[in-house]
């Protein structure tokens, strides 16, 4: 046997081994499968990238049969809205947690928030904010994931002027852009100089420097 047909055979043997696992794996319950499918796609997709992550991987991680993922999404289109709601929710858990720290105090809620955005962006496997990352993958606005990635930053630029009102800034909608984008930069500088870096720690510094500027009165009070 030559070695280009021992390695055929190995690489078919290979591919009929992991399609026999896949077709031995029992069927799971539907809201179990859909758990363990968002779970798993929610680490892949993150990780490693929307467009480069197949669904036979993700039914891989998640444990459950191909058949399962079909019956809760009819498409990876359906697969990575559904990722990218699960990561609406988590995003808005974490606002709120800083937040609710500090309650009837905006200037200290805004305070808090970058103080954790910078733990978090400080973690090894940071891999930055999910919806930037889909946006850079689908140039296409009308795609349902950028759509996603829209309303999400616009409900945080929402939030923030919440904040940036209750503080009494004197331009409460500019004070909110430029946090928004001080949070963008955050995203970046975890990619680009790497988690915990400089720019990075100095993030919440930089954040308690436009409110100060931006409310003046409340921040002298």
């Amino acid at each position: 046997m030559t070695t280009r047909s021992a390695e055929h055979s190995l690489t078919h043997a290979a591919a009929a081994k992991a399609a026999a696992a896949a077709k031995a794996r029992p069927h799971t319950a539907g809201a179990t499968a859909q758990q363990l499918l968002l779970r798993a796609a929610g680490e892949l997709f993150y990780q490693e990238g929307v467009r480069a992550v197949g669904v036979d991987a993700v039914v891989e991680r998640a444990g459950v049969n191909k058949m399962s993922l079909y019956r809760q999404f009819s498409s990876k289109d359906e697969l990575i809205v559904a990722y990218l709601e699960q990561a609406n929710d988590c995003f808005f858990s974490y606002f709120d947690k800083s937040i609710d720290q500090h309650p009837g105090d905006p200037v200290r809620q805004i305070s808090q928030y970058f103080e954790d955005l910078e733990r978090r962006a400080s973690r090894e496997g940071y891999r930055g904010c999910p919806f930037v990352n889909v946006a850079a993958e689908f140039p296409d606005p009308s795609h349902p994931a950028r759509q996603i990635v829209a309303r999400n930053k616009a409900q945080l630029i929402e939030r923030l002027r919440a904040l940036t009102s209750a503080a009494a800034a004197d331009d409460p909608a500019a004070l909110a852009d430029a946090l928004a984008l001080l949070i963008e930069g955050v995203y970046a500088a975890s990619q680009t100089y790497g988690p915990g870096c400089g720019p990075i720690r100095s993030a919440a510094r930089v954040a308690a420097q436009l409110v100060a500027a931006a409310c003046p009165q409340r921040t002298a009070a």
